[in-house]
């Protein structure tokens, strides 16, 4: 075994499943098994058992996509690049979202989603998105940022239950400072942060004791300007390659609210994708 083999095996089974977004309760196994690093980091298992054998070598992407699917911190991330021979990528949030990932959101069709930066800046929408949303926000600068909105300038037209909001609020907290650990060097980062915990008692609160990252499941009341109201349930997905989130709204199926979704997705015409910015789309 070779020692990134030995690390990488060593960091799987010292992650707690719930901090890696996965169900808890007893396993037979300690850590995360083969299979869910795999499917956390875009791999095959069977390259996983390779790579910890040492008969794989994997590629800076691959190894980002690892670190990224154990929520390592910067030290643990800098020495499984240099084991794998590649200087650590430098501490900026990814920004763009590669062919692949605007393949994905494009290929919900009529299923309003989004993708978001690891510092939840939305980075891109589809268009059944558009229709449901009227169009996006408008405004402030950061009005982009899905923390800032929620800590600091709650969208209307959006309600949830207060479980669901405070659920929501903390999977927000959790993964920005899992974000912040990842890429310390982040200036851009680090004064959505500052100016967070400045302004929002409720953020500050769950900085300092955070909950662990998990899987995001919530469920919203989207009110439409004509009206309408419909209930939505999100979910989480990340795009390890490029270290982005999409986020995917569904209407439960053959339900009143899937019809309205539906009607207001139609209208807007035919499906379409568009990249977006802190500033609006661009």
């Amino acid at each position: 075994m070779s020692d990134l083999g030995a690390a990488v095996r060593r960091l799987r089974e010292n992650t707690d499943p719930a901090v890696a977004g996965l169900p808890g309760g007893r396993r037979r196994t300690r850590g995360l098994r083969r299979e869910e690093l795999a499917e956390l980091a875009g791999v095959s298992a069977d390259y996983v058992r390779r790579l910890e054998q040492g008969r794989r070598h994997p590629s800076a992407g691959v190894v980002t996509a690892i670190a990224g699917a154990l929520r390592l911190g910067r030290a643990d991330y800098e020495r499984l690049c240099a084991l794998a021979g590649y200087a650590a990528v430098e501490g900026q949030v990814p920004r763009e979202a590669g062919p692949a990932a605007l393949r994905l959101l494009e290929r919900f069709g009529g299923t309003p989603a989004f993708l978001a930066d690891a510092a939840w800046n939305v980075v891109a929408v589809n268009g059944a998105w558009f229709a449901l949303q009227a169009g996006g926000p408008t405004g402030h600068d950061r009005d982009w940022n899905v923390a800032w909105r929620t800590f600091r300038n709650a969208p209307r037209g959006i309600s949830r239950t207060d479980e669901r909001s405070a659920g929501f609020r903390a999977m927000l907290a959790a993964r920005l400072r899992d974000t912040s650990l990842r890429y310390p060097a982040d200036t851009s980062l680090a004064e959505l942060v500052d100016e967070l915990r400045t302004t929002s008692r409720s953020f500050d609160t769950l900085w300092r004791v955070p909950e662990p990252v998990t899987a995001y499941e919530n469920r919203a009341v989207f009110r439409h300007p004509d009206g309408a109201d419909i209930t939505l349930d999100g979910n989480l997905l990340d795009v390890p390659g490029d270290d982005l989130m999409a986020v995917v709204l569904t209407a439960a199926p053959a339900s009143a609210d899937a019809a309205r979704l539906g009607e207001l997705v139609g209208a807007a015409g035919p499906p379409s994708v568009v990249r977006v910015g802190q500033a609006g789309p661009g």
